[in-house]
């Protein structure tokens, strides 16, 4: 609609920059239609940095259109900034009409990337007309939705930039194409069934073409119990029918997946109701064009074969994101094959594998775990993973960031040096970053062999050249034995002028979230970080695990001011895999009778109970640590719930849910915190233990523990504030994605007057790690080893 101006004779030009999200988001033809309903005059084009903007119009028309490209910008469009370069000389001949030219390269700073985004409501009309020329068409997408970040092989983002270079338009996709008030106008991924990628089948050297007769065969293999590999616009995944026990069990055992939970998607929310309660904030992030998988309460009635998420009470629920995911849910015209209600969609990968995107990699890699094929000719730029989140008290977390919300950037309260964070081991991500801008990379997973290795490589590679950054430092966790670590090393052995800043792993954690919550450093937080793993050394140069931290923090330095007591860990990662291993070990070192009265013990055999006994005492064999993710697996071991895990937190994340069905304040459990700030859980572990051999119900014993935990943080920050004045406190770590710990905590600190701080952009688990090495790395501007300034006061 025009809006009215009072307008002068005189014209004058102004040159106008827009940058942030503006390109693939349908700017440049909005700005088009702008132009011609405020009748100014001109140009608009692309370079690898922004949209640029040559106007010709009154001055005060010229102040309307600047307002309105930041207030009425594409719903996809992120603008962070519009300059301004007005030029006071007068022009006599004003171009004619208002024009978009092409796409110019330049260097210097680069534009921002859109993620990947779910089919929008138009496109899907027209998949699901059979009058249109996109019926059933399985990659239908505009300027506002379909692939982005997984097409995009260089800016400014044009076709020929894009792995659609190679499929030639059609006449009708060219005009459409070259139409300015045309929504599919600049629409790089443009396509239609006669210019398109294509579908195709393949099982037991048997191929199959043509959309329709490809869904016949899957949904037909689906309703027969078979695991069919699907490519996404991501990478592979492998489904599954999600009421189909023996499918599942079929899939678990080829993936090598026992208990972990997978993920299902269905066809709208009324089918997502059936399977769980669902509020409000759920149901717009389900909805949202992110379309992530959602944890969600599952409901006890779920349509669902208990091999989805087996003693699990919250279940991963996503909505289709693509065409082809929508008509997988739709019947074939003219076909009768039972159409699917809920399916299970999980990574393409084998264990700790990177996502297949490759089809020849696919075919080889995933032929012991699929028994068909669904492929497409389309390339896969990017290797991106779905992406998980889950709501806690109304407000959205992420679990793992990926696609949907990867590559978008987040705006840096701090000017940071041009930096390359190499995150952690686990859910690693990386992180480049330079001035007010981080760009952390999508999910890569656990660093567990070289292919996961050189799927980070690649992204790092990626990242650094779609955004022309040359990191003068690399910031890596202390770990010696991460693989992201001495990655770190050899390349800047490799490269002149790089070095290596280390990051200690606690303080990065508590940097991210003050990063996420614009925190310029001039005043430091208290930071809880627990986890279950972060490497620390002693004063005497020991190594240790640490988890259970108190910081007092700031980008600059983190002062160790408080921690959990330090406990024996047994036999490394063997101990992490065996709670009842912990909790035995913690149970002599503490001096509790560890009889078989207790589950935990009763759960080790003779040579278990016998070797752990004599390493807790002795030491031999164990590392000291303060690991509160290791602390939830000895009680979840010691009231009967988890002895053995097969995926991690899976102890954490059952204690957790015995937790919301128990009563805290049937048994009570407390901490004693000494005057070094070291909260002891021998009185915690002692309390479980006698409520077990009294007979109190285990579910209340869990949430007596959840809420002793709750109540030293909040008497650890009371005495932090007593000796510091701080009154923020920011929550990182892993074990903050536990919904019931995360609340209490919150509620009892805001109740004490504190401000509380938790993630909302990045996970609070290692998959933001690589945001708070950015910035603590970046920040800081010495050969100073970061972290060095922590101590460890008690061990």
């Amino acid at each position: 609609m025009s809006t009215e101006v009072d307008v002068p004779a005189t014209r004058i030009a102004w040159r106008i920059v827009v940058r942030g999200v503006v390109q693939g988001v349908g700017f440049r033809p909005f700005v088009h239609r702008l132009a011609e309903q405020l009748d100014v005059t001109g140009e608009v084009g692309n370079d690898s940095g922004c949209v640029f903007v040559v106007a010709h119009a009154p001055r005060p028309v010229l102040d309307e259109l600047v307002r309105r490209l930041r207030d009425d910008a594409p719903p996809l469009a992120r603008v962070e900034s519009i300059e301004v370069d007005p030029s006071p000389t007068e022009h006599g001949t004003p171009p004619v009409g208002f024009r978009i030219v092409e796409s110019a390269r330049t260097g210097g700073a680069r534009t921002l990337v859109p993620p990947d985004v779910a089919t929008c409501d138009e496109c899907l009309a027209e998949v699901c007309d059979p009058a249109d020329r996109r019926y059933r068409h399985p990659f239908a997408n505009c300027t506002n939705c379909g692939p982005r970040f997984t097409v995009i092989r260089d800016l400014p983002y044009d076709r020929p930039a894009t792995t659609m270079a190679g499929f030639e338009m059609c006449s009708a996709c060219l005009a459409e194409y070259g139409d300015p008030r045309d929504r599919r106008y600049h629409a790089q991924p443009i396509a239609c069934p006669q210019c398109g990628p294509q579908l195709a089948w393949e099982r037991d050297g048997r191929v199959v073409r043509g959309t329709d007769a490809v869904l016949t065969e899957l949904q037909r293999a689906l309703a027969a119990g078979a695991v069919v590999a699907v490519k996404g616009i991501g990478g592979y995944h492998l489904a599954v029918d999600a009421s189909n026990a023996a499918a599942l069990a079929r899939l678990r055992e080829r993936k090598g997946r026992v208990d972990k939970p997978f993920a299902v998607m269905v066809p709208d929310l009324a089918a997502a109701r059936l399977l769980a309660t669902i509020d409000d904030v759920e149901v717009d992030a389900l909805a949202s064009p992110a379309r992530p998988i959602v944890l969600l309460r599952r409901r006890a009635d779920a349509p669902l074969a208990s091999g989805v998420a087996p003693g699990n009470p919250w279940i991963g629920v996503m909505l289709p994101y693509t065409p082809l995911h929508h008509l997988l849910f739709a019947p074939v015209p003219g076909v009768d094959v039972p159409v699917p209600s809920t399916i299970v969609l999980t990574s393409g990968n084998l264990g700790d594998e990177p996502i297949c995107t490759d089809d020849d990699e696919a075919r080889m890699r995933l032929a012991a775990l699929a028994d068909a094929f669904v492929t497409h000719d389309r390339p896969i730029a990017v290797p991106c993973d779905d992406s998980v989140v889950r709501v806690i008290d109304g407000v959205v977390q992420p679990v793992r960031r990926s696609r949907g919300y990867a590559p978008l950037p987040l705006t840096l309260p701090i000017d940071v040096m041009p930096v390359l964070a190499v995150g952690g081991e686990l859910k690693n991500t990386c992180c480049v970053a330079s001035g007010r801008h981080a760009w952390v990379g999508q999910h890569v997973g656990d660093m567990a062999n070289l292919d996961t290795l050189a799927a980070f490589e690649r992204t790092v590679r990626s990242f650094e050249t779609m955004y022309a950054i040359e990191p003068q430092v690399l910031a890596a966790d202390r770990h010696p034995g991460y693989l992201t670590r001495r990655w770190a090393l050899d390349e800047a052995a490799r490269t002149p002028g790089q070095r290596v800043v280390d990051v200690q792993h606690h303080h990065a954690h508590v940097a991210a979230v003050m990063a996420e919550h614009g925190l310029d450093g001039t005043s430091p937080v208290i930071g809880m970080a627990f986890d279950g793993t972060g490497y620390a050394t002693a004063a005497d140069g020991t190594a240790r695990i640490w988890g259970g931290e108190v910081l007092v923090a700031d980008y600059a330095s983190a002062r160790r001011v408080g921690h959990l007591r330090e406990l024996p860990l047994p036999g490394g990662d063997h101990g992490v895999r065996n709670p009842c291993r912990i909790a035995l070990a913690y149970l002599v070192a503490l001096g509790i009778a560890a009889d078989d009265d207790l589950p935990a013990v009763a759960a080790c055999d003779a040579t278990e109970r016998r070797v752990v006994a004599r390493q807790a005492v002795s030491g031999v064999g164990c590392v000291p640590t303060s690991s509160m993710g290791r602390l939830f697996d000895a009680v979840s071991s010691l009231v009967g719930v988890r002895h053995r895990i097969s995926y991690e937190a899976q102890a954490a994340i059952e204690l957790e849910a015995l937790a919301e069905t128990g009563d805290e304040t049937r048994h009570p459990l407390a901490f004693e915190i000494d005057d070094d700030g070291v909260f002891d859980p021998g009185p915690v572990l002692e309390g479980i233990v006698a409520g077990m051999r009294a007979g109190v119900h285990a579910a209340d014993l869990a949430a007596a523990f959840h809420s002793a935990v709750a109540a030293a943080i909040v008497a650890s920050a009371l005495r932090v504030r007593a000796t510091d004045g701080l009154d923020t406190v920011a929550l990182s770590g892993g074990t903050f994605q536990n919904t019931v710990l995360a609340r209490a905590s919150r509620l009892g600190l805001e109740r004490s007057g504190f401000r509380v701080l938790a993630h909302r952009l990045v996970p609070p688990n290692d998959g933001g790690l690589s945001l708070g090495q950015a910035v603590v790395a970046g920040h800081i501007r010495t050969t100073t080893t970061i972290g060095a300034a922590a101590s460890n006061r008690r061990g």
